[in-house]
């Protein structure tokens, strides 16, 4: 039988777990007043300075965002940077990481510290955009999806991943026959889905906050995603001006400013929050897994 717990062992976990409740609730404290407040009216807003509930539920900062198709096409180039940014990333990262992961890899070691080198120094903000200029990539999607192809630090972690993979596996496949790219595809990737799915989220994320990159390489507005596209909101529902203001509706009510940018937040952060849940269980496992070996 299990013997009773000591007081001192029911008060740590008493201590604990109230600990856990208040940080829990002064962190979802924010995101329901953001969520609370885009649904409020002007009035309610201007008497309560802070709401939790709304008495008075109004969707006219939600009217005046969608009140054109400009920010479902935001969303859908967003979407399309995601998704294929994503990729883009996931297998670049596995296309180096892989070989590097090799001890027999000549030039290992250099390659190892130019990769190293670049999460200490960049080239700066001014020879980046003349690269991507040079290279004819301004406006266009190009510029948004390969300047940041590959994190360095993903990728340590990810050849850390594929070190620690049995050598078994790899030399049982080369007496089947299997090419080194088979290897990979048909034994490396399915054995690291847990990694990648881990990156993967990293990776969607960043670009669904895609922001400052599409403001300096970007110029088309039919083209600017969605965080682009919702801080001209912003910035229109403070009474400013608007770089492209015959994409909105000029004619819409004008809605309470604050509500505006709550409901911004929530549109921006949504998806975000809807995805997680489906990787969360993969985070631990995926970034642990790669980060004991050196």
């Amino acid at each position: 039988m299990v013997k009773d717990r000591s007081f001192s062992s029911r008060l740590f976990d008493g201590v604990n777990i109230t600990l856990l409740v208040v940080f829990a609730i002064v962190t979802l404290i924010p995101f329901i007043y953001i969520v609370a407040g885009s649904f409020a009216t002007q009035k309610e807003l201007l008497q309560r300075g802070f709401i939790l509930f709304p008495t008075e539920f109004s969707i006219s900062a939600y009217e005046y965002i969608f009140s054109t198709g400009t920010l479902m096409r935001s969303m859908g180039v967003t979407i399309f940077i995601t998704i294929a940014g994503t990729f883009i990333n996931i297998m670049m990262t596995c296309l180096m990481a892989y070989p590097l992961a090799r001890k027999d890899l000549d030039y290992r070691k250099p390659i190892q510290i130019a990769v190293i080198f670049t999460m200490l120094f960049s080239g700066g903000m001014i020879p980046t955009f003349l690269v991507i200029k040079q290279l004819g990539m301004i406006d266009t999607y190009w510029s948004l999806l390969i300047p940041g192809a590959i994190s360095a630090f993903n990728l340590i972690i990810m050849r850390n991943f594929f070190q620690q993979l049995p050598d078994g596996l790899e030399e049982s496949a080369k007496i089947d026959g299997c090419s080194d790219p088979g290897i990979l595809f048909r034994i490396v990737i399915p054995l690291s889905l847990p990694a990648i799915a881990t990156f993967s989220l990293f990776y969607a994320v960043g670009h669904w906050n895609t922001f400052f990159s599409a403001v300096l390489y970007i110029n088309d507005s039919t083209k600017w995603p969605i965080q682009v596209l919702l801080r001209q909101i912003v910035i229109m529902s403070d009474g400013g001006g608007l770089g492209d203001s015959t994409s909105l509706a000029a004619d819409f009510v004008q809605p309470p400013e604050q509500s505006v940018k709550m409901a911004v937040i929530v549109i921006s952060t949504l998806p975000i929050l809807i995805v997680y849940p489906f990787l969360q269980k993969h985070f631990a496992k995926g970034v642990l897994l790669g980060s004991v070996k050196g």
